[in-house]
């Protein structure tokens, strides 16, 4: 029988983590103001493009008396890291920076980050208390698919669970069935990963003829993609896991800036002592009220190297009070702005497919949206991989089950193919899922 026995917390690692989570609501936001003049102040005065952005909207960091006046600041775009590539929004001597990320750069630029030793701190605190939040403790084994480098994911979750005083096991990407076979034999309690490479995974358990929920894994902590609840189910009926989420992004730290609560799996608590977060309307950037949908804005309250003021996300969400935690949660991000298809009038995301792709007899749950142009319309064909042994009539009902779904659920008129079993290119353990070739 599997040893599902969990190691105790110290108080020492209590203390140290919790600090800021026994905050009152009145107390917190004193806190966050505090910091935001800070913040302010240290990016004025030490990034051209702030003191330029600031001073072209006639403010100074003292005009922000209250954490609602956050919102007469300009904000901050990927566009802006880009244009100042790649050293230009930082805030501190380059001898302080301990180290650098970068986006992959494959729609332009990449964007850089820097971190200082502080920065590092906060980091591992943070991811830290994220890992703990999913029912991680002091002497779990961590199984770290995420890949390292550049990518904040890897390190990120290495560090923040050494932090916590965890065993990491550092696997990064690919080798799948070398990953395999170090869960058996390492019996982890817990894996950090995307969760499109997750199901990945359990493709090659079954294909090893080993069942999946016979591991010693109990937590799934994903994220770096968008996934469903309807991904959640599959994930750990087919694990037997409890599978939760966590949000973060390199421009404003890495992973651990929000994390679901194991205990309540409903929306990531954002970590709302280093990071500020607002929802804006996504075409007009005005603030909109907690419960509204929009495109998450956040503001750093802690960095030192790369401070960010109202970046904008691009992802879609909406603030709910906190339940599990004092901070407030942020829903499981829907989709991006900057990823929302206008098909011939009608409004689509790729979550929406995703939905259906996983209700789809006879697919996995891999697919990609290949965007085209046939005379003077636009055209979208959705391609999902078939699972091992499914015959080709069992693909072409598949791929006449999606088309139906989408026609009737969203409205448009699509093209199905059902492709092999990894046919779709992936990287870092991610589908790219869009493709425009108009």
């Amino acid at each position: 029988m599997t040893d599902r026995t969990e190691p105790k917390e110290s108080a020492e690692s209590a203390d140290l983590l919790d600090a800021g989570e026994r905050l009152g609501r009145d107390e917190l936001r004193a806190l966050q103001l505090e910091r935001l003049l800070t913040t302010l102040r240290h990016a004025y005065d030490n990034v051209g493009f702030y003191r330029e952005s600031f001073d072209k909207a006639g403010l100074r960091p003292e005009d922000c008396r209250s954490l609602e006046d956050l919102a007469r600041f300009p904000f901050t775009a990927k566009a802006d890291l880009r244009d100042n590539y790649p050293f230009g929004m930082f805030a501190v001597d380059q001898s302080r920076v301990r180290r650098i990320h970068a986006s992959s750069g494959t729609t332009g630029r990449p964007t850089v980050v820097g971190y200082t030793d502080r920065d590092l701190d906060t980091w591992a605190d943070v991811v830290a208390r994220s890992i703990r939040a999913a029912g991680g403790r002091p002497g779990h084994k961590v199984h770290v698919a995420y890949g390292y480098g550049l990518f904040t994911g890897g390190l990120g979750a290495h560090y923040g669970a050494e932090r916590l005083g965890c065993t990491v096991v550092p696997a990064s990407g690919g080798m799948t069935a070398r990953q395999v076979q170090l869960i058996q034999d390492f019996r982890p309690e817990i894996i950090m990963v995307t969760p499109s490479y997750m199901l990945t995974l359990l493709d090659e358990f079954e294909r090893q003829g080993v069942d999946p929920r016979s591991t010693s894994l109990k937590v799934g902590i994903f994220g770096a993609e968008p996934w469903t609840e309807e991904m959640r189910r599959e994930i750990e009926e087919r694990f037997a896991i409890d599978a939760v989420d966590i949000y973060g992004l390199s421009e404003v730290m890495g992973p651990g800036v929000a994390q679901e609560c194991l205990e309540t799996k409903d929306g990531l608590h954002i970590w709302e002592d280093h990071f500020y977060p607002e929802v804006v309307d996504p075409f007009t950037g005005e603030v909109l009220p907690d419960g509204e949908e929009g495109e998450l804005v956040f503001t750093s309250l802690t960095k030192e190297a790369m401070p960010v003021i109202r970046y904008r996300t691009r992802d879609l969400t909406r603030l709910l009070p906190g339940t599990a935690r004092v901070f407030r949660r942020m829903e499981k991000v829907t989709g991006r702005s900057d990823d929302m298809i206008i098909l011939r009038g009608v409004n689509l995301f790729p979550t929406q497919i995703e939905e259906i792709v996983l209700r789809t007899p006879g697919v996995a749950p891999h697919f990609q949206l290949r965007l085209t142009r046939e005379g003077r319309m636009d055209a979208l064909t959705v391609r999902a991989e078939a699972r091992e042994g499914v015959s080709p009539e069992q693909r072409q009902a598949a791929a006449l089950g999606i088309a139906a779904a989408v026609k009737d659920g969203i409205g448009v008129s699509v093209t199905v193919e059902v492709v092999d079993p990894e046919t779709l290119e992936r990287s870092v353990g991610k589908i790219k899922r869009i493709v425009d070739l108009r």
